[in-house]
């Protein structure tokens, strides 16, 4: 009878380094977590940023203009304030208006505002003499409108704090471009109060207390 003999093969350079890159891959595959994204991963967050995109961004839009109206509206409220303390501190008449070349008072409310006192009533500033110009604001820009009255100069104040001379009472408006509903405006009352517009009938837009709505020629 003839007993099996066993025989052992070595395995060669080239059979080793199969066996090893098989292994490798075998563990890879068991062992490797993808980091990225699929293709319809990608798509699918690239349409829903999209969707997002189109709700929130005229929302912000909206947001924008809104600050910026509210932002005009204090700033005008503080320089119309200003006006009035520094004709009852200094106990003379002080102006707001829009200045022109010749330092007179115009109906370019869109310019650049500035107060001084008046002391001779000519409404105009006369540079030289006692006249001083106490503050000043900046013109109106992105294509907003502010208006004062049709034909209107001048906001003046006389010492008592009240408003002097005709058309010195009246609704200061701010109309941002493109928004006419986001209007708002300050009615300057002949007693010299401040009074702010606000949605009284709850439309979405700003009316005065007589119930007008705001709107810019």
């Amino acid at each position: 009878m003839f007993s099996a003999t066993r025989f052992k093969i070595n395995d060669s350079p080239s059979v080793k380094f199969y066996k090893a890159h098989l292994f490798h891959i075998a563990n890879h595959k068991l062992y490797y977590q993808p980091n990225g994204f699929t293709l319809i991963e990608l798509m699918v967050t690239i349409s829903l940023v999209a969707i997002i995109s189109a709700i929130a961004l005229p929302n912000y839009q909206t947001f924008l203009v809104k600050t910026r109206v509210d932002n005009q509206i204090a700033r005008l409220t503080r320089l119309l304030l200003t006006t009035r303390n520094s004709a009852i501190n200094l106990q003379v008449p002080v102006v707001l208006c829009p200045l022109n070349a010749s330092n007179s008072c115009s109906t370019d409310w869109q310019s650049k505002l500035s107060v001084f006192t008046d002391h001779n009533n000519n409404n105009q500033y006369d540079a030289g003499t006692k006249e001083v110009i106490i503050t000043t604001k900046s013109m109106v820009t992105n294509g907003d409108r502010l208006e004062y009255g049709l034909g209107r100069t001048r906001i003046k104040y006389a010492p008592t704090g009240r408003t002097s001379g005709w058309g010195s009472n009246g609704t200061l408006k701010y109309c941002p471009n493109q928004y006419t509903d986001f209007s708002r405006g300050i009615v300057v009352a002949i007693s010299g109060r401040l009074y702010a517009s606000a949605d009284i009938n709850g439309d979405g837009k700003d009316q005065t207390r007589s119930n007008q709505n705001i709107t810019c020629r």
